[in-house]
Formats: structure tokens, sequence, C-alpha cells
């Protein structure tokens, strides 16, 4: 295992891209120190910035990585990485597992915007809260998650599966805003509550809602009831109401509203055929 316990808090961003098991493959001690990473407009020495420890693997899927802190300003850590593992005692900065098809990260912790931004394969698990877009893309391109598995133990922000075209989202606690937004494939479960516009332009996938939810979008129609529904190996036991759209974009999309927690609902189930 590599471990990497910071320096003191950085007060500028800094670009972890580095940090990743396929970047310390194969390399000793002394190469890992001396990777460069940016700092604001400076480069750095991995070594500058981290107190670096321990022992590589030849293959990525052998390496493990430990931070043994707060790196709440590193952004891109494990960016692009196919397999092995990072753990983080502590915060974790945006851009978590960016384009991430193999291995995992766990951080025991928060994590900003943008976790597991177009990941295609692996696992993520946040201990904390993340913050907005969650699994989204770039702002300007159109395909988010397609692959993996992201667990939020806590709350997410603003846009969680934002354009998802596969794989799953986890979030144990409350979600913000438009969850799911232009969503195409995938599942996106929310354990607790959701503020509100879920499903808003999805083409497809599903959101599952089991807390309580303000209202429906009124371009999305009532379809039936279900008793439970499942992710993955998970059976989550309902009543569910199922609506089906965005009617906007198309009839493809498909949302699981809890029944019991949304009783400001019960109008809709008149218009079931």
């Amino acid at each position: 295992m590599i471990t990497l316990t910071p320096k003191g808090e950085s007060r500028i961003p800094v670009n972890g891209k580095c940090i990743s098991p396929d970047t310390f493959a194969a390399k000793s001690l002394q190469e890992i120190s001396h990777l460069l990473l940016w700092e604001g407009n400076r480069k750095r020495l991995l070594s500058e910035l981290f107190v670096v420890e321990g022992e590589s693997g030849d293959k990525a899927c052998d390496v493990r990585i430990r931070i043994a802190g707060d790196v709440g300003r590193v952004r891109r850590i494990g960016t692009s990485m196919t397999g092995g593992e990072i753990l983080i005692d502590g915060n974790a900065g945006m851009h978590l597992g960016e384009e991430m098809t193999g291995g995992s990260i766990t951080v025991y912790g928060n994590a900003d915007s943008w976790v597991g931004s177009m990941m295609k394969g692996g696992d993520i698990t946040v201990v904390g809260n993340v913050n907005d877009y969650l699994g989204a893309p770039y702002r300007g391109l159109t395909t988010g998650m397609e692959g993996g598995k992201i667990t939020v133990k806590g709350n997410a922000g603003n846009e969680a599966g934002c354009f998802m075209a596969g794989g799953v989202i986890r979030i144990c606690g409350d979600a913000g805003i438009f969850a799911g937004i232009h969503m195409k494939g995938g599942t996106l479960l929310v354990k607790g509550s959701a503020a509100g516009r879920a499903g808003a332009m999805m083409t497809g996938g599903r959101v599952v809602i089991v807390g309580k939810i303000p209202s429906i979008l009124p371009s999305f129609v009532v379809d039936e009831v279900r008793g439970s529904v499942r992710v993955d190996e998970e059976r989550i036991g309902g009543p569910f109401y199922v609506f089906k759209g965005d009617a906007t974009e198309s009839w493809n999309g498909s949302l699981y509203i809890s029944v019991n927690n949304n009783p400001h609902l019960k109008s809709y189930e008149t218009k079931i055929a």
C-alpha cells in the first residue's frame, strides 16, 4: 500500500490526476514521489505536497492508495483508473473518479461536485455527503455516468444523475432539485426525500424516490402502482406510484414514488387505467 499524508492544507486547488493506481503501478517510491501535479498554475512534485510512504504493485489492480488526511482541495483523484483501490480518510475534492472504468474509491468524509463524472465502471462509496452533479458530465456534454456503482451514505446536491446513461447511483439520504435530469438510462435511487422536479427531460432509466417529493412535473403521467422495485440485488418495499415521461422528450423514463410517504399525490390514483 502507498500512503499519502498531506503536508498541510493547500489554499488553492490542486489537480491530483496523477493520484491513481494506474499511475503508481510498477513505479518505485522515488518515482512516485517525483510525479508532477499542478497546484494552481504551478507545477509541484507529489512529495512537496504529501509525505509518500509504502510500496506499490506491478499492476493497477495490485495497487492500494491510502490518503491519510483531508484533500478537499485536491481534484480529479482516481481519474480514468482501471483497477486497484483508493481510500481517503477525510474529504475529497471535485471530479473524484472521473471517467474511471474499474477499481474502487472509498471516501470517509464528504466529496465535492462531479463525483464519478462520466464513469464507466468500478465502485465509489462516499460515507458523508456529496455536492452537485453526481455522476454528471462536464457542461456542454450530453453523456454522464455509463456504468459502475456510486453509493452515497449521506445527502447529495442538485442534479444527481444528470445525463446518466447506465449504472446505479444509491443516495441513502436526501437529494437536491432536478434529480435525474436529462437521464438516459441506469437507476438513480434516493432513499430519502428529493427536492422536486425529479426526472425533468429524461428519456430513459429509472428514478426511485423512497422518501418525499413536493410534486410531480406535469409532463409525467401516472401508469400504475407497484408493490416493490428491485435495484440490483436489493428489493425495496413500496408501494410505489410509477410515472412515465418526460413527455417533452419521450415516454421512456420512469419515476417510482413512494405512495405511503406522499399522501398528497393520492389524487393520481383516479387517473390509473
